[in-house]
């Protein structure tokens, strides 16, 4: 293996470490949720891509090429985000009341979907119709 490609693959896993270990520290010491959520989401995207990426550039100076750590990279780097965006919402909804939430500038509840004019209502839907307790 030549000289270049040992010394790429040893700096993407120490990177990848020291990610690793940062958001390690942060998700045990930070103060609130929404800092903690913070420090995992960027070890996830790059410690784990670190990782990942040395392990194919190690596959593909030996010769071989793997696409499993590329599909691993790419599901990683769509679902974090995503992940990360849904606990801070659901966070926001639960700790937070409404007149704390950031004002959306469209007259409606922040972080909502609501359809003008119509309220939303929930339906009760099952498979068996259900009897009714004075039978």
């Amino acid at each position: 293996m030549p000289l270049i490609a040992e010394i790429a693959i040893s700096v993407l896993l120490v990177v990848a470490g020291l990610f690793g270990l940062v958001g390690s520290y942060g998700l045990l010491r930070l103060p609130d949720a929404m800092t903690r959520l913070h420090a995992p989401t960027k070890a996830t995207t790059v410690g784990v891509g670190g990782v990942l990426l040395a392990s194919m550039l190690y596959f593909a100076v030996n010769g071989s090429v793997s696409w499993h750590e590329l599909l691993i990279a790419l599901f990683l780097f769509l679902t974090a985000p995503i992940t990360a965006n849904l606990v801070a919402k659901a966070h926001m909804h639960r700790e937070m009341s409404q007149g704390e939430l950031p004002d959306s500038d469209t007259g409606r509840v922040w972080a909502t979907f609501e359809r003008p004019g119509a309220p939303i209502a929930p339906v009760l839907t099952s498979a068996a119709p259900v009897e009714s307790a004075k039978s």
